[in-house]
């Protein structure tokens, strides 16, 4: 779903070209908007900038016309919790002060709601991860509502030429994990990006600003498909047989858990995903997911 049409146009400043900036950034031109981009290693027409260190961030500001939002959706770059201190909560302090009167967004995890016990999560409920990576993302939130910004807690990304879950199954790599009654929780990234700007837009609205700005919103798909679920789904579209069952996978990157992530804050504001299952996306990813991790 498309920002509202009636926000007028403004100064996006993108910071982190990946998998979901590009898209950020490309939705963001398409709707009318002026773009700048910023990574660590420029390219792509993006300025270069570290968002670890003050003085980068100054000089990008010195180099720039005033954003009237700025989307941190940078990545630690697989880093442990060095790289998350540096590039997330260092990131988002040097961007809340070097721009603030601009609205800060930034991109969080669900991996920061430690349930496991496949209970609804909203962004009401507690959010105690028990890693440190998961600590630092926290930190990070915090810094981000007190400057008045817009937190956004993302589920796993998916898309174009990335799925991790639909890899594992082509490579013969997927285990269903005990009984597969593990919730996943995903977002595909055309739903994450729309998602963002829909904020982004909400919050320049005077009469929407408050209830927007020093927020948290979760940015997931409509439906928690199980584990189980979504491999006897992949099993029936591609004709083939079901993975073998195994132990549970503790060391998975984004922790072990299980919960039902809810996305009715966000739809409330009238944002809803073009892909409401992971499995309602499958004729449009699957010819090229080889391709992706």
């Amino acid at each position: 779903m498309k920002a509202h049409s009636h926000t007028p146009s403004f100064h996006l400043l993108v910071c982190g070209s990946g998998y979901l900036g590009a898209e950020i950034a490309r939705r963001a031109r398409a709707l009318g908007h002026t773009v700048t981009s910023c990574s660590l290693s420029g390219g792509n027409d993006s300025h270069v900038c570290d968002l670890s260190s003050a003085s980068s961030v100054a000089l990008l500001a010195d180099l720039i016309e005033p954003p009237d939002v700025v989307v941190h959706c940078a990545s630690s770059g697989r880093g442990g919790v060095s790289a998350y201190e540096l590039v997330y909560r260092d990131g988002v302090k040097h961007l809340s002060t070097t721009f603030d009167q601009a609205v800060l967004l930034y991109t969080s995890s669900t991996s920061v709601y430690g349930q496991c016990d496949g209970s609804i999560v909203t962004e009401e409920s507690p959010a105690e991860p028990d890693r440190l990576t998961g600590q630092i993302l926290r930190e990070a939130e915090e810094i981000v509502r007190a400057a008045q910004g817009i937190v956004c807690r993302l589920s796993g990304i998916y898309g174009p030429e990335r799925s991790m879950i639909l890899k594992k199954f082509l490579q013969n790599e997927a285990v269903i994990e005990e009984d597969g009654s593990r919730f996943l929780n995903q977002i595909h990234r055309d739903d994450a990006a729309d998602a963002i700007l829909h904020l982004a837009s909400l919050a320049l609205e005077e009469s929407m600003a408050q209830k927007v700005r020093g927020e948290i919103f979760n940015v997931t798909d409509s439906v928690s498909l199980t584990q189980l679920q979504a491999y006897e789904a992949l099993a029936q579209f591609f004709d083939s047989a079901l993975p073998p069952s195994g132990p549970r996978d503790l060391n998975r990157k984004r922790g072990w858990t299980h919960k039902q992530v809810s996305n009715q804050k966000l739809r409330a504001l009238g944002w809803s995903p073009r892909y409401p299952s992971f499995l309602d996306a499958l004729a449009d990813i699957h010819p090229t997911i080889a391709l992706g991790a």
